[in-house]
């Protein structure tokens, strides 16, 4: 960027003044698209993992770490990422997770067996988690504050919930017409192009210059979210009362405990506590978790229904959730706009009400079901309303922070999004799971994937459940005006 930065006394974050040479819409379009790209691969290689086993004979357990190599290592340093942009400048992180992410996708896509695999999409989780915080960051530090800047925020949060929903859709067309590979493969221009754009329209800022890094405390919440984060993934083929799933779930936790007790004690610490006496950043993210524990399980059930129930090609499948692909832009555009006439608080609470309204409707789905009334309709719904809850809850997070801590109140809105949706998805198919099939599903005629519907329909009744607590959480919790928490030195 060629702007001055200035501080924003009523958000406390730091805004960059448009300047003739770089318009703050140029900052947002490269913020968005690694923004887009980063959380595209949190999803995209569901569709290629049957053709991945047949190519580099991964058994079921190489095919999970496929997926979750990538999660944990996103989920794990995303505070740490969050951090570093602030002491070592979002531009220099912007470039170097991106840079990373690219590689890494080189390197996975033409992976000669499954160890390469795992461990190129564990440095693609990494690279994600130093550029996503940044990305938030640019975004606010680019635009002046006030509906401008609620708008980009908009932008941010439509393309971030679009680049989860379109992983399947994407996966599904490239590896029909191309194979697996290109699944991974298509990062690589894509992301020399951002690289490119970055470099030239980025300018380098950090809010915490003279700052050092708090390597104890960065140790610990890193092993302790990854931990955490390895313990959700386990649940899945161990269960939850395992030893697998246990050991980590507590190590994580014990972890996180000592970080905090590390941060009590720290001159500069890594995550200053005060910063959540402040209740717009407390109560926003965690309206944030609950919503992405939510909206990360609906892609998972919605595309397995289609494809293991409706009988959906892969393609099919990803071609049936456009709508809903479509609704959480329109809500998260919308947004901005409806703030201005109701304010930040009553919309992310009736936005979490409509999909609530649409999640207790696809709660519904029959095995017979169709397009319009288990699909679309639903669809629409859940992932419009969460398209207009997370907006002004992003808002409000990132509003509440002191200048110094702007990239590290990203990193926790990022975090609290995918540990959410970790946890959500593993919760849901632990529940979906558990949920008996009973005799009528096996009756002639029924469909192959009708003894699954029973458990679906439980996923989403849970589902329903957790918003409209978060509703009510968001309701009593969430201050109406933002006060900047101000940290000592």
């Amino acid at each position: 960027m060629t702007a001055m930065p200035q501080t924003d006394s009523a958000t406390g974050s730091t805004s960059t003044a448009p300047s003739s040479r770089t318009r703050p819409w140029l900052v947002v379009l490269v913020a968005c698209a690694g923004q887009f790209l980063v959380v595209l691969d949190v999803s995209v290689m569901n569709v290629a993992l049957p053709s991945l086993k047949a190519d580099l004979g991964l058994g079921t357990l190489g095919l999970q770490w496929v997926l979750n190599a990538y999660s944990i290592a996103f989920a794990g340093f995303m505070l740490l990422g969050g951090r570093a942009a602030d002491l070592y400048g979002r531009k220099t992180m912007f470039l170097a997770g991106l840079g990373l992410f690219t590689a890494a996708s080189a390197v996975g896509g033409i992976a000669p067996e499954g160890s390469w695999l795992i461990g190129a999409r564990a440095a693609q989780g990494l690279g994600a988690a130093a550029l996503s915080p940044a990305t938030l960051t640019l975004v606010t530090s680019a635009v002046p504050a006030g509906a401008a800047r609620s708008r980009a925020i908009g932008t941010w949060t439509a393309v971030g919930a679009a680049g989860g929903a379109a992983g399947g859709f994407v996966g599904g067309l490239l590896v029909d017409l191309l194979n697996w590979r290109w699944v991974l493969l298509v990062n690589v221009p894509v992301g020399v192009l951002i690289l490119a754009a970055a470099a030239l329209w980025l300018r380098e800022g950090r809010a915490a210059a003279g700052r050092r890094l708090d390597l104890p405390g960065a140790v610990l919440v890193t092993a302790g979210l990854a931990t955490l984060a390895y313990g959700i993934v386990q649940t899945e083929t161990a269960g939850w009362t395992s030893a697998a799933t246990l050991l980590p779930l507590l190590a994580g936790l014990a972890l996180l405990v000592c970080f905090v007790a590390v941060q009590r004690r720290t001159e500069e610490p890594l995550v200053p506590l005060g910063i959540f006496r402040n209740r717009a950043v407390s109560a926003a993210n965690a309206g944030i978790l609950l919503c992405g524990s939510s909206s990360f399980g609906m892609w998972f059930f919605m595309t397995v229904y289609a494809q293991n129930v409706l009988g959906y090609t892969p393609l099919q499948a990803g071609l049936a959730l456009v709508p809903s692909s479509l609704a959480v832009l329109v809500g998260s555009k919308a947004a901005p706009r409806l703030m201005t006439a109701t304010g930040a608080k009553p919309l992310a609470v009736a936005g979490i009400l409509v999909a609530a309204a649409g999640f207790a409707w696809q709660s519904t789905l029959t095995a017979d079901g169709t397009f319009l009334t288990t699909i679309l309709g639903p669809g629409v719904l859940m992932m419009g309303g969460i398209g207009l809850a997370t907006t002004p809850l992003a808002t409000l997070a990132t509003s509440g922070a002191a200048p110094g801590d702007a990239g590290l109140v990203s990193g926790l809105v990022n975090t609290s999004r995918t540990m959410g949706g970790a946890l959500g998805l593993a919760v849901l198919t632990t529940v979906a799971a558990a949920v008996p099939t009973g005799p009528d599903f096996s009756a002639v005629g029924a469909p192959d994937g009708a003894h699954l519907v029973p458990g679906y329909a439980m996923a989403f009744r849970v589902s329903t459940g957790v918003l409209l607590a978060a509703a009510v959480l968001t309701a009593v919790w969430l201050p109406r005006s933002v006060h900047r928490t101000v940290q000592k030195p």
